[in-house]
């Protein structure tokens, strides 16, 4: 079968007697063009069934109007809700957003970089994978200039544009209630310490510890990817001693709901035996038995202020001489899993 050829802005001009340049002017909305002519173009456009190519018109104008967006998973509530808040900001200012996931693969994510560079993107937004150790793909020669905004998971010990929620604040606080409500052996189930999150999480752990003169013991903390087999696993290896936790403080939601599941089946009872808190305060945390002690991290503050530094990145980089940081607060967010009484 023989491929229909592509409507071109020439094909357009010969329908409406008007030149190519006229034709593009009118289909970009250039403020010249008479609102009549631009619907006269535009009629003309759907009828001969022409399709806009971004790609050929940003590497004409070398604006694209597009930022690129990697995260781990999109499927992470927090990552959702940052990105609701991300899309929401870029669409009023007149930019789209090309996301992708790495899958918590630094490879992936060296090659998206690439392709999101590939496609002319005028800035670059990343929440890293758990593993990420090298960040030269991200150096201002490796994108050509385009600026780059990291955000809840940033390098560790690398000068960058980042924007990060209160971690050390957040295990902290999670930390201190624990040992306020009477906790002595609180472990501690965490991700790996290659991510910035977990290793600031852990940091606000010791402090609240230390604070209250309680020693840190290496056999209640577990660092692995928070799913939902780790987690089980761990609850396994804790309560095989004899000296069991009598508080868990695990690093995400998903985790902190498979502690209950391990509790439930065990006939371990949440919180008199045992109390819980997670960390992201995702909407499973209200409608569990019990309702989970969570972090709340505030995503779209998150999301609305990365927006704002990408832009402002782009349309002030001759301007921009030192790197911006910037830290979202946290609160904890107090429910049954740690209170034997909510008036406690």
């Amino acid at each position: 079968m023989k491929k229909q050829q592509q409507v071109t802005i020439k094909d357009i001009a010969l329908e409406v007697g008007m030149s190519v340049s006229s034709v593009s002017r009118a289909l970009s909305d250039h403020p010249h063009i008479s609102e009549e002519t631009k619907l006269k173009v535009k009629n003309a456009a759907e009828k001969l069934g022409y399709r806009y190519n971004a790609l050929a018109a940003a590497l004409r104008s070398s604006r694209s109007k597009t930022i690129g967006l990697i995260v781990p998973r999109i499927s992470m509530s927090f990552q959702a809700a940052v990105i609701t808040a991300i899309q929401n900001k870029l669409h009023t200012d007149g930019y789209n957003l090309m996301i992708f996931q790495s899958n918590e693969s630094p490879e992936l994510e060296k090659t998206l970089v690439k392709l999101l560079m590939a496609t002319q993107v005028e800035g670059l937004i990343v929440s890293t994978t758990l593993y990420t150790k090298d960040y030269s793909v991200f150096d201002k020669s490796a994108v050509g200039g385009v600026p780059v905004v990291f955000y809840d998971r940033v390098p560790i010990d690398k000068a960058c544009h980042k924007i990060v929620g209160d971690e050390f604040s957040g295990g902290y606080q999670v930390t201190k209630h624990l040992v306020e409500q009477g906790c002595k052996r609180i472990a501690h189930i965490s991700g790996p310490l290659s991510c910035s999150i977990y290793l600031q999480r852990l940091n606000g752990y010791k402090e609240a510890l230390n604070e209250f003169q309680i020693p840190y013991d290496e056999n209640l903390v577990f660092f692995h990817e928070l799913n939902k087999e780790n987690t089980l696993q761990s609850c396994e290896t804790l309560f095989k001693n004899e000296q069991v936790p009598d508080a868990i403080f695990a690093c995400n939601d998903t985790a902190a709901l498979a502690v209950l599941e391990f509790a439930r089946v065990n006939g371990i009872s949440v919180p008199k035996d045992l109390k819980v808190s997670g960390y992201a305060n995702d909407s499973r945390t209200e409608i569990s038995r019990p309702e989970i002690t969570s972090v709340e991290q505030f995503p779209h503050l998150m999301g609305e202020g990365v927006a704002k530094l990408i832009m402002d990145l782009i349309h002030n980089q001759d301007n921009q001489r030192s790197f911006l940081s910037l830290t979202t607060p946290v609160e904890l967010i107090k429910r049954t899993s740690t209170f034997s009484e909510l008036s406690s």
